[in-house]
């Protein structure tokens, strides 16, 4: 299914969507006495006017870069370059500020639209060298734009929820093409580009990363490592053929109208598993199974981590430079973090809320056997919770 048909199956309505998106930005502005809005990442400034990003790679996207200006007491968002075309912005021409002659674009235009704010009532996201090169006065003691951004996407709308669970749907039906031509002899890019191929047939024109296939070691001292001593991922390093019997950790992410998919799993070439390694499977299903038996609205993220931990017989199933789950919207990886080198304390006061995006994804690893590592999309509700995107399936391993 395109994204057309199923924005129309889900009822997403894009009017509404980006006009939601654009007052939970001046709700959250006011109750933070923030004036006024600069934004240069990316994501940001497609939530906060509907702009597209032009590309996943940090190079296209640095040389196509457009800003967003957004007053709390304004009409329409300002959008200085891009491609203003259909949407609902009053648009500035300019260039990119990471260069000195976009960055004096770009403070020519705050001048403009901000002139009457003090630099402590406006908020910004990112400064690029070429930005504090030119001193731009509006912005030198400005804020960190971050927590309005965080309070305003933390919890999706309905119409947001539908956009993931679409691009959740498509990544998952593009990845039945891809495992089925893992086989011995098959490069990574091989599958990379069955991968790329199927989601243009399924009308996505981009990646918002690249999709990652990586073979995994089967013990920690087959390296590579971490600084942590742990296993590495992902590296995407070199372009290496599949060998019968390597373990696949696979990764991918598109998008539908700037939402996210998330779509995680462990691939076998060329065989089915063996006992041990369908036990690595069974383990990670049980700690999946606890984790949502604890995921409700009300729950803490520390609540989420011990129920995991206890199923895994009190060792911690996920990577230490990682976390156990993830937050999934405008970016791939976002708020809520659950399980992270912040601590138990952060785990503890974080309480889970209806509307926020959880990406279970525990690891469990037994050095000498290998590893299982998958995701799961889940949406917190009013009641509990239910599953984003359809139901992909486990294979080559099976529920027990």
């Amino acid at each position: 299914m395109t994204p057309a048909a199923l924005t129309n199956a889900l009822g997403i309505d894009v009017g509404r969507l980006r006009a939601e998106r654009l007052q939970r930005l001046r709700d959250n502005m006011t109750a933070q006495g923030v004036g006024a809005l600069v934004l240069t990442h990316a994501p940001h400034v497609g939530y906060a006017t509907g702009h597209g990003v032009p590309a996943a790679d940090a190079s296209m996207g640095n040389v196509r870069r457009a800003v967003a200006v957004i007053r709390a007491d304004g009409d329409r968002p300002h959008l200085v370059g891009g491609e203003p075309d259909g949407l609902d912005v009053i648009a500035h021409p300019g260039s990119t500020p990471d260069t000195d002659d976009g960055a004096r674009a770009l403070a020519a235009v705050l001048d403009d639209v901000l002139g009457d704010l003090s630099p402590e009532h406006v908020a910004v996201d990112g400064w690029t060298g070429p930005m504090l090169r030119a001193g731009t006065p509006t912005l030198v003691g400005s804020a960190d734009a971050r927590p309005v951004i965080t309070a305003a996407t933390i919890c999706k709308t309905a119409d947001e929820l539908a956009c993931i669970s679409a691009a959740q749907r498509i990544n998952e039906e593009a990845m039945l093409d891809v495992v089925a031509g893992l086989a011995p002899g098959v490069h990574r890019s091989d599958l990379a580009a069955t991968f790329l191929r199927r989601i243009r047939e399924l009308g996505i024109d981009r990646s918002m990363i690249d999709p990652i296939f990586q073979p995994m070691p089967r013990s920690v001292a087959d390296g590579p490592r971490t600084t942590t001593g742990d296993v590495a991922f992902p590296t995407g390093l070199g372009d290496p053929a599949y060998s019968e019997g390597d373990l696949v950790w696979v990764d991918s992410g598109i998008t539908v109208h700037g939402y996210a998919s998330d779509f995680g799993r462990t691939w076998i070439c060329g065989r089915g598993p063996n006992e041990a390694e369908q036990e690595l499977f069974d383990r990670w299903r049980a700690v999946i199974d606890a984790s949502l038996a604890a995921l409700r609205p009300g729950a803490t993220s520390g609540d989420l981590c011990r129920a995991a931990t206890a199923a895994n017989g009190g060792e911690r199933p996920w990577l230490p430079h990682f976390y156990l789950a993830h937050g999934l919207g405008i970016e791939s990886a976002e708020m809520p973090l659950i399980g992270t080198d912040l601590g138990e304390e952060f785990d503890d006061a974080f309480v889970l809320a209806p509307g926020m995006v959880v990406v279970l994804e525990p690891v469990i690893w037994v050095d000498g056997v290998g590893s299982y590592r998958a995701e799961e999309v889940i949406a917190v509700t009013d009641d509990g919770w239910r599953a984003l995107g359809g139901e992909h399936p486990y294979d080559p391993f099976v529920v027990r």
